[in-house]
């Protein structure tokens, strides 16, 4: 449970952020994709960061690709940043092809490898290995790690900054949930005060969590779930605020306590309140309930689970995989396997390309509501 509360490190009260002129455009090279030299007026750009390591990262460049190909004058360019073994990144993005159809480019330099010499180049091969590693070794990469992600309090990938046609950042947040603002700014259309006003508000609740993060955790080392329901509602109560960020957890823990009422009524609420338009915390009640439930599981609450994973769903377009995945079980486990079984067809498809693709539990589900729809 410790992981609702994972996010919550580096908290500045100033920094990078919405409204403010992008940073320059600093990466170490393209691997793939026409140079980008600095951000053009009157044009569109998407920066996005991602590692070849990061699992959510791979499962984001297919739509990133579709974003591209949809916005064909905006520039989308993805830096790759604190990577583990820059010398994966070529041989990742040359095995990706057309699936990763958009620039890219590498925060730090990456490795060459070189043949055997005479030696007589030892000294200075080695001097420039140490001073290769003292640039990876920096505190978070390189300058593109600095100037944007450590800026703007951005400790997780993958992580998008959208920069409008003056060069200021308009939007950042996960790749998978800037279709809208993306089509928006593209257009003219974007509300910056707002944004500017939403960013510094979420900027807020970050720090009021970061002041509660030890008594939270606490709480939840013991094992108590009173306890941690106790720590949760204090928070809750001094910061309202907090309450779509500790949601989850509360919810979670609700639902291990097997209480129908109160899950049935906070599951609810959220699902019409804070997370109405949340995609990744209706699809969080969703899987909670559905994922390995029991035999006598509460029928009221199988269908709040089938109500949370199709609004999930309608709000990602029907495009997201792991969305379709949830909604396939949520009508399965609601008695509906003939549904099941055009949802789970679908997540497969979806699934293409990105790691989902070889997860053997999707194709076991698969399989599973085939043999089901059949009877």
């Amino acid at each position: 449970m410790l992981m609702v509360l994972g996010f919550v490190g580096r908290v500045s009260a100033e920094g990078l952020g919405v409204g403010d002129p992008a940073p320059k455009l600093e990466v170490k090279e393209f691997v793939k994709g026409e140079k980008v030299a600095g951000f053009e007026k009157g044009k569109t750009y998407v920066v996005e960061f991602w590692a070849t390591w990061c699992g959510p990262c791979r499962t984001s460049i297919p739509h990133l690709t579709a974003l591209q190909k949809k916005y064909k004058d905006a520039v989308m360019i993805g830096v790759s940043v604190w990577e583990r073994d820059p010398s994966k990144i070529k041989p990742f993005v040359e095995s990706m092809g057309e699936k990763m159809d958009y620039r890219v480019a590498s925060d730090v330099a990456i490795p060459v490898k070189k043949d055997k010499g005479d030696g007589k180049d030892e000294k200075k091969d080695a001097k420039e290995e140490k001073d290769e590693k003292d640039e990876k070794s920096e505190e978070d990469g390189g300058k593109m790690a600095k100037n944007w992600m450590k800026a703007a309090d951005q400790d997780g990938i993958p992580t998008a900054f959208i920069i409008d046609g003056d060069g200021v950042i308009a939007w950042i947040g996960h790749p998978m949930e800037m279709d809208k603002p993306l089509a928006q700014i593209v257009e003219g259309k974007w509300d910056m005060k707002a944004a500017i006003a939403a960013a510094r508000k979420q900027q807020a609740v970050k720090v009021a969590l970061a002041a509660v993060r030890t008594k939270l955790i606490k709480a939840q080392q013991s094992k108590d779930p009173k306890a941690i329901l106790t720590a949760l509602d204090e928070a809750i109560k001094d910061t309202p605020e907090l309450e779509e960020q500790l949601a989850p957890l509360k919810f979670r823990v609700l639902f291990q306590q097997k209480d129908a009422t109160q899950v049935l009524e906070y599951g609810n609420q959220m699902i019409d309140g804070a997370f109405k338009d949340n995609v990744a915390a209706l699809n969080f009640i969703a899987w909670t309930i559905v994922e390995k439930p029991a035999e006598d599981a509460d029928k009221r609450i199988l269908k709040m689970a089938l109500r949370a994973a199709q609004r999930a769903d309608q709000l990602a377009e029907e495009k997201r995989p792991e969305i379709a995945d949830t909604l396939a079980k949520a009508y399965f486990e609601n008695g509906d396997p003939a549904k099941a079984l055009e949802t789970q067809e679908r997540a497969v498809k979806l699934g293409v390309g990105t790691p989902l693709e070889k997860d053997k539990e999707i194709k076991e589900r698969l399989e599973q509501y085939k043999k089901a729809a059949m009877k």
